[in-house]
C-alpha cells in the first residue's frame, strides 16, 4: 500500500478550506483500499490584523475584491449550497463578521499533539461558518476544545501564553516562502502542489498520478 503525507494549508476563516477538505475526504475514502494518507493542518492568515473587533463580512469582502455586496452575497449563497451538499454547517456565513485566526491556529498545533487536530480544525470551521461565533475569543476557543474531547484548562493555559506561536509563524513563513499564497493548498509528499478546493474525481486522479512516480 502506497503512503502520502499531505500538508493542507488553510486558514480557519477561509470557506473553501472547509469545502476543499470535505472533498479531499471523499477522495481519500475512495483511496482507501489502495492508499494510506496521512494529513497534517498548517497555519494562514487571511485577516493578519489582530486588532479592531471585525467587520461584517459582506461589506469587508466587497471592498477586498472591488465588487458589491450584492454579488458577494450570492457568491456567499452559492459556497453554502456547494457546502450544504457536502454536509457542513454553512448557515452563518454572511452573519460572520472577519476574524483574526492565530489563536486558533495554536490550538490546533495543540490539538495536534492530542492526536485531535483535524476534529479541533472541523469545530472552528464549524463554530466560525455554521454558529458566526467570534473565533478570537477565548470562551469560543476553549468550547470548540472540550467540543473534540479536549481539555478546557488546558486549552486556557495555551490561550493565555505564547505557546505554540512559534509554530504557526513558522508554518506561515515557510509555504510564503514555499510560493503558497492562496488556500486551500494541498502540498503531497512535501513535492507536489495541488491548489484550490478541487473536486473529489480531481484530487483521485493527482494523487494516483503522485503515488504513482518514483521514490
Amino acid at each position: 500500500m502506497t503512503t502520502l503525507q499531505i500538508d493542507i494549508v488553510s486558514d480557519i476563516a477561509c470557506p473553501w478550506c472547509a469545502i476543499g477538505y470535505a472533498r479531499l475526504e471523499k477522495a481519500m475514502a475512495a483511496l482507501k483500499d489502495d492508499m494510506d494518507i496521512q494529513v497534517e493542518w498548517h497555519a494562514f492568515e487571511l485577516n493578519p490584523d489582530p486588532s479592531g473587533d471585525g467587520e461584517p463580512i459582506l461589506p469587508a469582502l466587497a471592498r477586498k475584491y472591488g465588487r458589491s455586496e450584492d454579488e458577494m452575497r450570492a457568491n456567499q449563497a452559492q459556497m453554502m449550497e456547494i457546502a450544504k451538499d457536502l454536509g457542513l454547517n454553512f448557515e452563518k456565513l454572511q452573519e460572520r463578521y472577519t476574524r483574526n485566526t492565530f489563536d486558533g491556529h495554536r490550538l490546533v498545533k495543540w490539538a495536534g499533539e492530542q492526536g485531535k487536530q483535524t476534529e479541533m480544525k472541523m469545530a472552528l470551521f464549524e463554530a466560525y461558518f455554521g454558529r458566526a461565533e467570534n473565533v478570537t475569543d477565548t470562551e469560543v476557543l476553549v468550547t470548540c476544545a472540550t467540543s473534540v474531547g479536549l481539555d478546557a484548562e488546558e486549552a486556557r493555559t495555551v490561550l493565555s501564553s505564547d505557546r505554540y506561536a512559534d509554530s504557526v509563524r513558522e508554518d506561515e513563513a515557510r509555504y510564503q516562502q514555499a510560493g503558497v499564497s492562496a488556500v486551500p493548498a494541498y502540498v503531497v509528499n512535501q513535492k507536489y502542489l495541488i491548489s484550490g478546493a478541487q473536486e473529489p474525481d480531481t484530487l483521485i486522479d493527482a494523487l494516483r498520478e503522485i503515488a504513482q512516480e518514483p521514490e
